[in-house]
């Protein structure tokens, strides 16, 4: 059987455009999901990076939510330790109570930024360590429970469901232990999928939320009707992947060229850099169809969310659309 599909936006924000064009093309993008049957649209939260505009993570899923009709809007993920889980508990709550049945909120436990950044959210160091206590915690509040005579205001009469986000071992045992869904981050952090999915399937513990273990990976996907196109898009969206994660904790972006950046990405420094995007579908519809189905079976994923990073905003339409009329038995 072939794989759920959903969506991973990051909202990027393309050179020369604007965060609010970048903010606009979310919602677009969002919409052609929405038409094309993909399940749900997940944002990621990250912080200082000038290239993304998913920092305000809740903000930006009820700016999509109020301009789509029924698809599911998420985070993917919400990152735990920079925040107090009652906070995070009232806005997906609220979330949930005025767009009843569509919000998830994928967890993780990453700072989703530099340490300079970290700092500047109160974040402490240590506060990852608390992260299960802290899933514990929201869980407690989304089920309406009273924690030291503390609820969340407004209570949203639908459940909120959960998901543990991860890419090692640590993530894929947690959400066992709970009875939650597991999402890998495989986009960028290929290398523990499948063991940390077999750790996952092998330890799951059933849960009111989930009876059985249920298994979300991420890829990366450059859909186009012409291969050579595609493969470009994966080029240029590799090169400016790269250039983003070169100038973290600089005060201006890097400016190589993109001779020297294909240079560096087989260089022995950049190697391991080229390595994150190793599940990657770049190809026809027909082609990135065989590459998904090929990689779901593989990773024992129910579901694949898709991460369409092309720099265009009307060629990640496009992607979209594509591989939703590749994979439409999948979708439903």
């Amino acid at each position: 059987m072939s794989p759920v599909l959903s969506l991973l936006d990051l909202a990027l924000i393309a050179p020369g455009q604007s965060a609010r064009e970048s903010l606009a093309a979310s919602v677009a993008l969002a919409q052609a999901a929405e038409r094309g049957g993909y399940r749900r649209v997940w944002y990621a939260e990250h912080h200082n990076m000038a290239s993304i505009a998913s920092s305000a993570t809740s903000v930006v899923i009820g700016h999509v939510a109020a301009q789509t009709d029924t698809i599911r809007l998420g985070s993917g993920g919400i990152m735990l330790p920079n925040h107090s889980p009652l906070v995070i508990a009232e806005q997906f709550s609220t979330l949930e109570t005025l767009f009843p049945g569509r919000i998830d909120l994928g967890l993780g436990r990453a700072p989703g930024t530099d340490q300079t950044t970290m700092l500047a959210l109160r974040r402490d160091p240590s506060s990852a360590d608390s992260f299960p206590q802290d899933v514990l915690e929201l869980r407690a509040y989304l089920e309406g429970k009273s924690l030291r005579g503390v609820r969340v205001v407004p209570h949203a009469d639908g459940v909120v469901p959960l998901y543990i986000l991860g890419s090692s071992l640590f993530g894929a045992q947690l959400a066992a232990q709970l009875g939650l869904p597991y999402a890998f981050a495989s986009h960028f952090a290929p290398d523990a999928l499948h063991r940390a999915v077999e750790v996952y399937r092998d330890t799951f513990k059933p849960s009111d939320q989930l009876a059985e273990p249920y298994v979300i990976a991420g890829v990366n996907v450059f859909a186009a009707e012409d291969h050579d196109d595609a493969v470009e898009q994966q080029a240029i969206a590799q090169r400016s992947r790269t250039r983003m994660m070169l100038s973290q904790g600089r005060s201006s972006p890097v400016d190589f060229t993109d001779a020297e950046i294909d240079a560096f990405l087989v260089s022995p420094n950049g190697r391991n850099l080229a390595a994150m995007a190793q599940y990657t579908a770049a190809g026809t519809p027909a082609e990135v169809r065989a590459y998904l189905e090929d990689f779901a079976a593989s990773a024992q994923a129910d579901e694949l969310i898709l991460a369409h990073h092309t720099m265009r905003p009307d060629d990640r339409v496009r992607s979209v659309e594509l591989t939703a009329g590749a994979m439409a038995d999948a979708l439903r």
